[in-house]
């Protein structure tokens, strides 16, 4: 049995916006004129304030229903409201986060920060202030006069996820913002990202390949099955925070970790041969 239910209870900390989604499928045309059903009657309750994280298979349609959300793309059938408000089209109070960092080369790190607050207009002073907070908050403070070519992969990053919350997003959408990094610089962002999260409290939707990085981070794992996408399973994880290193060799971790894991086998997505 799926338990769809929202997270945390209402009532305490709930910063983000909750998100719901009610009969949602996808389909659309190839580029050779052939009809590809991504997602399938996805239904769906996050509350605000909530990290959930999506796993799956490639091209199970992980990073479609994130644009969707977005109102970047339009659902085939069924309704998302983000914020109790029916999205329609590109919605606001929404930051994204991809693989690669989009940054600017000819801007500076703190300018490629503020971007977004000159998109928007918004007050100059008081996010210049809180571009600096956050750029301190992930240890690159020395680094707000240099430009991305400067940069290691990983505080490229940094730099990215500092773009996407200067803003201060109700909701941020992370499609693989990790998977290009290395394995140690990789560690130290969800670090790094559960610790922004554990202050903002920010409504977080999160992809990952990785299972393991999905029940680290995660209030809920929710479990993707191959094209079209379904919801297999959604798996609460109710693990003491902050979490690190040590929460890895908690027996309710490996537990969720074999779960999904669990699901990818009789998918035929892992083999154990």
């Amino acid at each position: 049995m799926i338990d769809n239910r929202t997270g945390p209870a209402a009532g305490d900390f709930r910063a983000g916006v909750p998100i719901r989604i009610a009969g949602v499928t996808k389909r659309y045309l190839s580029a050779r004129g052939g009809e590809v059903h991504a997602l399938d009657e996805i239904d769906l309750a996050i509350a605000g304030g909530e990290f959930v994280s999506i796993v799956g298979p490639s091209g199970c349609g992980k990073s479609t229903l994130l644009m969707l959300i977005s109102g970047l793309i339009p659902a085939t059938t069924g309704t998302i409201e983000v914020g109790g408000v029916r999205v329609k089209g590109a919605i606001g109070n929404v930051a994204i986060v991809f693989q690669r960092d989009v940054l600017l080369d000819w801007r500076t790190v703190l300018a490629n920060v503020l971007l977004p607050v000159e998109i928007k207009k918004l007050d100059p002073v008081s996010h210049r202030r809180k571009a600096q907070e956050l750029l301190r908050s992930v240890g690159l403070e020395e680094f707000e006069d240099k430009y991305p070519g400067e940069l290691s992969g990983g505080m490229r990053q940094r730099v990215a996820i500092c773009r996407a919350l200067v803003q201060d997003p109700g909701l941020l959408l992370m499609d693989e913002p990790f998977g290009a990094l290395d394995a140690l610089t990789r560690e130290q962002m969800n670090l790094d990202l559960q610790r922004m999260w554990l202050r903002d409290r920010n409504t977080v939707l999160f992809i990952t390949h990785s299972i393991e990085e999905a029940v680290l981070l995660s209030d809920r794992v929710v479990v993707m099955s191959s094209r079209p996408g379904r919801i297999a399973d959604i798996v609460t994880d109710d693990l003491p925070r902050p979490r690190g290193a040590h929460t890895r060799s908690d027996p309710r971790f490996i537990e969720h970790v074999e779960r999904i894991r669990r699901h990818f086998l009789a998918l035929g997505v892992l083999s154990e041969t």
